[in-house]
């Protein structure tokens, strides 16, 4: 599925992030979704989300 499409996201979706210091090398960060931080329903860099965590990060990755 596509990261880029908020209407592809809610609490608890199982997701790679690439997170800000990692942009450069898009190294993947797996977690679950706690919030999504992005309020627009689409955004070219994917979606922005905040991990069960605290790390926050673009989506990449929706995984099952």
């Amino acid at each position: 599925m596509n990261g880029q499409e908020r209407k592809n996201l809610s609490a608890g979706t199982h997701v790679k992030i690439v997170l800000k210091h990692h942009q450069r090398t898009g190294t993947l960060t797996e977690g679950i979704v706690k919030d999504i931080l992005t309020k627009s329903s689409t955004h070219p860099h994917g979606i922005k989300v905040r991990l069960e965590d605290g790390q926050v990060g673009r989506v990449k990755e929706i995984l099952k």
